[in-house]
């Protein structure tokens, strides 16, 4: 009976406590399951609102392309106004042409047929007079023959009182004359033709003006909580924040060079061609090539590895010409292309046609930051620990631009780099190489 007493006693202490874990297990697994609810809920509110702001954007990225399509009507419309205004213009300049063509024929017609008049008056009176000098020198001869003294002095007294002492003597000054006239003709035409060819400079300095410039004008749409200013980076992980990924486009290459590991590292094989199709696209005269990514409206940031003397690294647009051999149609040569260029000893900055040295160490490896809003373009020569500002341009960006390169010399070659890859230690400065 003892026995039985403490068993039940000892049953009854541990009954409850079991109860108990179940209880405060039960319970913790409520908590966890609301927990996981609320997350969901929370989760799913966050998702929601993000799909709606990616609804919203999505509708202005729509109604922007609208008001360009809009936009392209309208410009193509106002032009032609413009295109039959100046063809009426210059209709009635070529009329002018040739009625100032007309009038100065004329006017040498009218020259010539006075100058032929008059000489024809003179030679006229020069006949009529060798007519009657040809009746006196026979006169003469009768007179002479006369052997009867009398009669001989009196009808040679009779030639002497009628003989005309004047002689001709006749000057034609053509050539001095027309030389006058001739050079009034090209004078003229000199100082219309300089006025023609000012018409392209007159008008490209007046589109100067933002007043006139007739091109489309867009700019970014930033939420008001994004509205705080943030200042230029300075540091390689500050500028890491706008890194952006690009590629080599292989329908921009020229066909001397060659890219290689999935489009991020491209050479010059020069005279080596490869076997790209034709396409508008493409250059043809440069060794140059584009990114596949265009850069608007915001900061950028990446980094390239060059190797050999003749590299340049720089931004263009779009429209720069993929046909021509002249110098506007390399990223170094117009006024819508900004370039840096080692030569082997140096680097230069170029724009317009217009080289500018630079007092810079020599860098394997560049960081390009581009900040499309501030209209700035800068390139850094990049170290394990630092990078060093090599040359800045101020820019004015209109439309979206390209990262572009051109490989002038043999065996020149870019690395787009892993911005996940830290840079090398430089060399000791008695063996360090140029790029």
């Amino acid at each position: 009976v003892v026995m039985e007493d403490q068993g039940h006693k000892l049953q009854n202490r541990v009954l409850p406590s079991r109860e108990s874990a179940l209880f405060q297990k039960d319970r913790y697994l409520e908590e966890e399951n609301m927990a996981a609810l609320f997350q969901t809920a929370k989760s799913q509110a966050e998702l929601r609102e993000t799909q709606l702001e990616l609804e919203r954007k999505l509708r202005l990225n729509e109604n922007a392309i609208a008001r360009l399509q809009a936009n392209h009507k309208s410009v193509l419309m106002s032009v032609s106004e413009v295109k039959v205004v100046a063809e009426e213009q210059f209709g009635e300049l070529l009329a002018a042409m040739r009625k100032a063509q007309a009038d100065v024929m004329l006017f040498l017609e009218e020259k010539e047929q006075a100058a032929l008049s008059q000489a024809n008056g003179i030679k006229t009176h020069l006949e009529h007079r060798g007519a009657q000098m040809e009746k006196r020198q026979q006169e003469l001869e009768r007179i002479a023959a006369i052997s009867n003294t009398v009669l001989f002095l009196e009808e040679y007294c009779k030639f002497t009182n009628t003989e005309d002492s004047a002689f001709p003597s006749v000057y034609i000054g053509l050539k001095d004359k027309l030389s006058g006239i001739r050079r009034v003709i090209t004078d003229s035409t000199v100082h219309l033709i300089q006025l023609l060819q000012n018409y392209k400079e007159k008008l490209q300095d007046f589109s100067k003006e933002e007043e006139y410039n007739i091109s489309t004008h867009v700019s970014a749409v930033i939420e008001r909580k994004y509205w705080t200013s943030k200042p230029e980076p300075s540091t390689r992980q500050q500028f890491l924040q706008y890194a952006c990924d690009i590629s080599f486009d292989p329908d921009t290459a020229h066909r001397y060079l060659r890219l290689q590991e999935d489009n991020r590292k491209v050479t010059n094989t020069t005279p080596w061609e490869h076997p790209y199709p034709d396409l508008p696209s493409r250059f043809v005269h440069w060794r140059q090539v584009l990114s596949q990514q265009s850069l608007y409206l915001r900061r950028y940031y990446f980094e390239v590895e060059i190797s050999g003397a003749g590299t340049y690294v720089g931004l263009t647009c779009k429209g720069i010409d993929r046909k021509g051999e002249e110098r506007n149609s390399c990223i170094s040569g117009n006024n819508f292309s900004w370039s840096l260029h080692w030569n082997g000893k140096e680097f230069t900055a170029w724009h317009s046609d217009t080289e500018t040295p630079l007092k810079a160490s020599p860098f394997r490896r560049l960081g390009v930051y581009v900040d499309f809003p501030g209209g700035i373009l800068s390139f850094y020569g990049v170290e394990p620990d630092a990078v060093t500002l090599i040359h800045k341009f101020e820019c004015r960006f209109s439309e979206p631009v390209y990262p572009a390169f051109w490989l002038s010399k043999k065996e020149n070659a870019i690395r787009i780099m892993d911005l996940g890859e830290e840079p090398e230690k430089p060399m000791p400065t008695s063996v360090q190489a140029a790029p």
